[in-house]
């Protein structure tokens, strides 16, 4: 029984810890991208990306890149951008670029893995994009594509805030809505984020070595971090489904690959796993809602095909140049010092204050607001994952909390 406490509060100090570690990236990543949001409009992007071509493709990566980093808002808008004409290669670029070159996840992957899993993230979010773009080329989907657009009655505009952006940063209204945009931002995310932080916890404390070992073939053996073609392939492949049933948006599971890479799994199965953000059922049933079951499925497979060739690639090409990532200097998360009077600490200050800022412009926003109407997000309605998600946040927090009243009286 003192085992199982020790083990609880260590699990809810090493959540807490590795949310403490990433607070500041995620907050300047959701300043960065609510700026964009509200200075950047839908109807500019839908006009400049065209249907299909190396132009579109390109255009639809930048604006991905520019955009939200929330799987389900960036689902939400690559349907807008569908349905409004862009083509199908366009659309997912934006897709993939929104949910995998976003500077936040840049930010934390940095703080959590290394910066070759950084230079993985972006030269393989590239990578995926391209190999997309060659599968649609190769299969042509173009009766798909017929029906999905015929499912598709084109989503009113929401986009009321025309107006040049100079006068938007200089104006209280602009700052409002960027307000606005920040805690959108954070309502879309915070479930994710919370529940992944708790298990990437309780994983890391409490799950053996050996059921890794067990579930990523090759791992955490004596060549653990390039062990031979068809373990890597085998890992590769794992990814994916290991992310299938986790179903946390990507910024949840950057903690969680932190806990794989730590237990041996190679770099190929930790990007598989980080890229799968875009393969976990949720994601899955909202597009069948927006395309169809057939479209859905067949973007599915696209995903898998390009997140498996391209963590293989990634993965051979580090070790052509002899930088692969080593396991040998590698801390287990357990072992970590969270909480010190670091950069961090200064780094995470500058940016609660930020934050208390945005907040302020949001009250008052939503004060003048609250005399006219307002638009929510469509995080896919409230359907069945928002409830197990709601359910999962209070248990997660009864956790956390349990976790650290534990750690006050073993003391």
């Amino acid at each position: 029984m003192q085992h199982f406490l020790e083990l609880w509060h260590q699990a809810a100090r090493t959540s807490v810890g590795f949310f403490w570690m990433a607070l500041w990236a995620f907050v300047l990543g959701y300043v960065i991208s609510s700026l964009i949001q509200v200075l950047v409009t839908q109807q500019r992007m839908q006009k400049l990306m065209g249907k299909d071509g190396p132009r579109s493709v390109a255009l639809g990566t930048f604006f991905g890149f520019l955009s939200s980093s929330c799987s389900f808002s960036a689902l939400s808008t690559t349907r807008a951008l569908f349905s409004k004409g862009a083509g199908l290669a366009p659309s997912l670029a934006f897709m993939l670029a929104s949910t995998n070159l976003v500077v936040e996840l840049g930010m934390v992957i940095a703080i959590f893995l290394g910066w070759q899993f950084v230079v993985g993230e972006y030269v393989g979010g590239m990578l995926l994009i391209l190999v997309t773009w060659l599968l649609i080329r190769i299969t042509r989907p173009r009766r798909l594509e017929r029906q999905a657009r015929e499912r598709m009655k084109p989503p009113e505009a929401h986009d009321g805030n025309t107006g040049d952006w100079r006068q938007k940063i200089r104006s209280a209204e602009g700052w409002q809505q960027i307000g606005q945009t920040y805690v959108m931002e954070w309502q879309m995310v915070w479930k994710d984020v919370l529940i992944g932080f708790t298990v990437a916890g309780v994983i890391s404390a409490m799950v053996p070595e050996s059921f890794f070992q067990a579930m990523f073939v090759g791992s955490g053996g004596q060549n653990a971090a390039n062990p031979g073609f068809l373990a890597v392939l085998a890992q590769a492949v794992v990814g994916p489904i290991a992310a299938f049933f986790t179903f946390i948006g990507s910024m949840g599971n950057i903690p969680l690959a932190a806990v794989l890479f730590s237990q041996g799994v190679s770099f190929a199965g930790v990007m598989a796993f980080i890229f799968s953000d875009l393969v976990v059922l949720p994601v899955l049933r909202i597009n069948a809602a927006y395309y169809g079951w057939k479209m859905a499925l067949y973007i599915l497979a696209l995903m898998l095909v390009g997140i498996v060739s391209v963590a293989l690639v990634m993965h051979y090409a580090l070790a052509a140049l002899d930088l692969l990532p080593s396991l040998e200097g590698l801390k287990t998360p357990s072992e970590r010092h969270f909480f010190q009077v670091n950069y961090q600490l200064v780094l995470n200050l500058v940016f609660i204050a930020v934050t208390a800022g945005l907040l302020w412009f949001w009250r008052k926003g939503k004060r003048a607001e609250d005399g006219h109407h307002h638009h929510h997000h469509d995080h896919g309605g409230a359907s069945l994952t928002d409830r197990v998600l709601q359910v999962l946040s209070v248990l997660a927090m009864l956790w956390l909390a349990g976790g650290w009243l534990i750690g006050w009286l073993l003391r």
